[in-house]
């Protein structure tokens, strides 16, 4: 009797072991997944942190837009602008005018 409850006692132990094992096994992959979330939105957000204080002080700005364009910004007013979902909107010969 004693040694069925012995195996029996065994058993359990090593059941248990396995569930245990598979549940540890389970949640070291979230967590794992959880840190590489994490790390990619901190890089995102030193890169758009980066680009914000950058873009952000007036000097700059006056810097690139001479630097870059030469009076070629034009103000427009929002209603002006259109939205382009398809390739096929786009009219070639009305972005040409300027030539």
């Amino acid at each position: 009797m004693i040694r069925k409850i012995f195996v029996f006692f065994i058993l359990a132990l090593v059941i248990s072991t396995t569930l245990i094992k598979n549940h540890t096994k389970n949640l070291d992959e979230k967590i794992f997944t959880a840190k590489e979330n994490i790390n990619y939105l901190n890089s995102l957000k030193e890169m758009v942190k980066l680009e914000h204080d950058y873009l952000t002080s007036p000097e700059k700005l006056l810097y690139l837009y001479s630097l870059y364009f030469d009076d070629e910004l034009n103000f427009t007013l929002r209603k002006n602008i259109i939205i382009i979902d398809d390739i096929s909107q786009i009219n070639i010969k009305h972005l040409n005018k300027n030539e």
